[in-house]
């Protein structure tokens, strides 16, 4: 019986630890001129910084997000959205478009030369171009 209890726990410790292990992505659209970038080329687009190209934002609660802003930005997802309501709230930018999943940030991003965003690693696909890993 102790056997099993302690095989539930390390079963139930590798699915929490899981999505902390996805190996993000940020990608643009195959057209754009960007090959590769640099973390703080990437974090500069998601933190309102430069407006070059448009961020595609995940949904608010998603893995991927929290995963992405902690690995590129050192912040939390919050963080970088207080940063992004002050920006707004000064007229300096536009929050950035919000899209539900890693299907719905691949299709933004195949629709708009300039936009970049962020899926999962298992995502990705022709229809987009990986231009930095966030390891």
């Amino acid at each position: 019986m102790h056997k099993m209890i302690a095989k539930l726990f390390a079963a139930a410790a590798l699915l929490a630890a899981a999505p902390a292990m996805a190996e993000v992505v940020v990608v643009v659209n195959p057209k754009a001129a960007e090959a590769s970038m640099t973390r703080e080329q990437v974090a500069q687009f998601f933190l309102g910084k430069s407006s070059a190209m448009t961020p595609i934002d995940q949904a608010d609660a998603s893995p991927v997000r929290a995963e992405f802003y902690k690995k590129v930005a050192d912040k939390d997802a919050a963080q970088a959205k207080a940063l992004w309501s002050k920006l707004v709230f000064t007229g300096k930018a536009t929050m950035p478009k919000e899209v539900a999943d890693n299907a719905a940030v691949k299709a933004a991003v195949a629709a708009n030369p300039k936009a970049i965003g962020y899926i999962d690693k298992s995502a990705v696909d022709g229809s987009v171009k990986v231009v930095y890993s966030a390891q």
